[in-house]
């Protein structure tokens, strides 16, 4: 996994502004991904960010590049925490929610729909996703929108111009580890 792949796919992370990303990645030797992913973490952790694999199959990795202190105040608020609670989450402590989740990729075959509260999407858009079956959104862009479109339009051109900027910058020799925000 490249550090262009990491900007590419994760830069609103980095930047302290996403609480999370999911990207997939392709591998061609188990031992080769875990040192990477361990190497990235060295890098990362102290600014206050983790890369997990919650997945593998195969010879593909879903990896979760996370801010924990931003997942474990989007997971406590009120309506997160009664959408994991009729999920069947038994806690709202990040670190059970995360082996859930892993465990429900691990043995499920549909894609589990609280993963948008993993990744800082709005309860509301996860809620109005899960009630929804996906239909009838307002507007659609990094996630499905049933809530608020207008603060949802504001956060994807967020989102885009923080890539952007990123990419930029990357592009011009800046490494992720300068990129990423310490918070």
């Amino acid at each position: 996994m490249s550090e262009e792949m990491i900007v590419r796919l994760c830069s609103p992370t980095l930047a302290g502004i996403k609480t999370a990303s999911l990207f997939a990645c392709k591998f061609q030797c188990r031992k080769k991904l875990w040192n990477e992913i361990r190497r990235y973490n060295r890098m990362l952790t102290g600014k206050g960010v983790r890369m997990l694999p919650i997945k593998v199959s195969g010879n593909t990795a879903l990896i979760y590049l996370y801010r924990p202190s931003r997942l474990e105040k989007d997971l406590s608020c009120k309506s997160a925490a009664g959408i994991l609670q009729s999920a069947g989450y038994q806690s709202v402590k990040s670190g059970y929610c995360i082996a859930e989740l892993m465990r429900r990729l691990r043995e499920g075959e549909d894609f589990p729909h609280e993963i948008g509260l993993f990744l800082g999407y709005p309860p509301e858009d996860v809620y109005g996703f899960i009630v929804n079956k996906g239909c009838g959104c307002k507007c659609a862009g990094c996630w499905k929108v049933y809530g608020d479109e207008s603060e949802a339009q504001k956060r994807f051109d967020s989102y885009r111009r923080c890539t952007r900027i990123y990419r930029e910058r990357h592009a011009n020799g800046v490494s992720v580890e300068r990129l990423t925000v310490a918070v």
